[in-house]
């Protein structure tokens, strides 16, 4: 960002105090917001942070190590029941209450201490044969990680928050990762177009997905 000099201000806070960041920067209103959604290939690919299903990492999932439960503290008081419906919710698999009792399992025999231990009891749950395309820990590390963090908390008041703060000819611009984040976007978007005080209108109404060769520069563009 060094092109944009003292253009730029950066700021760390939970995006949901977008209000309380434009006060204190005394901005009324944009031309222009987007949120990204996703989490970063630096916190994915760093060591000790615990996104990766690939190696021994303590169960962490923070995105902001500063504040918040780590996944070893949630996952040592949670019920079978209740964490299944995190995983089926969060991560929409379909055997989550067998993955759900065999992370249970695991935990209470001292058999829980990093990710790696977390992916081997996933994937010996689910039974999965052979060698699949998609790692079978795949759904449920997504939902631990939402869990966490709570990153679908409050996500449609945001977007009005944002929607509020716009000039007139403005856009806000919203990348989502999964059906999940999809699905309260796309919702909050068709509110705020029918809501009567704000006068927005939706510019896509499908979402824009990357092409071949987006996909082909950046595989996780998928």
């Amino acid at each position: 960002l060094a092109a944009w000099g003292d253009r730029v201000d950066l700021v760390h806070a939970d995006y949901r105090r977008v209000d309380q960041v434009l006060d204190q920067l005394g901005i009324e209103q944009v031309d222009g917001a987007l949120a990204d959604l996703g989490h970063s290939s630096v916190q994915i690919e760093a060591e000790g942070r615990g996104f990766s299903f690939r190696r021994a990492d303590p169960l962490d999932m923070r995105m902001d190590r500063s504040q918040g439960r780590t996944l070893a503290e949630l996952l040592e008081e949670v019920t079978p029941a209740a964490l299944a419906d995190v995983i089926f919710e969060y991560g929409e698999e379909r055997r989550s209450r067998r993955v759900a009792r065999g992370i249970v399992w695991a935990r209470d025999r001292g058999r829980l201490a990093t990710t790696g231990d977390l992916a081997a009891v996933v994937s010996r749950s689910l039974q999965v044969r052979g060698r699949p395309r998609v790692h079978p820990a795949t759904r449920t590390f997504q939902a631990l990680r939402i869990w966490v963090n709570q990153e679908l908390d409050e996500l449609d008041v945001f977007l009005r928050m944002v929607a509020r703060r716009l000039k007139t000819g403005a856009r806000l611009a919203v990348i989502s990762f999964h059906s999940l984040e999809d699905r309260i976007v796309k919702y909050t978007f068709r509110e705020l177009e029918r809501g009567g005080d704000l006068a927005m209108r939706a510019l896509t109404r499908k979402p824009i997905r990357p092409g071949r060769e987006e996909v082909a520069r950046n595989p996780r563009a998928r």
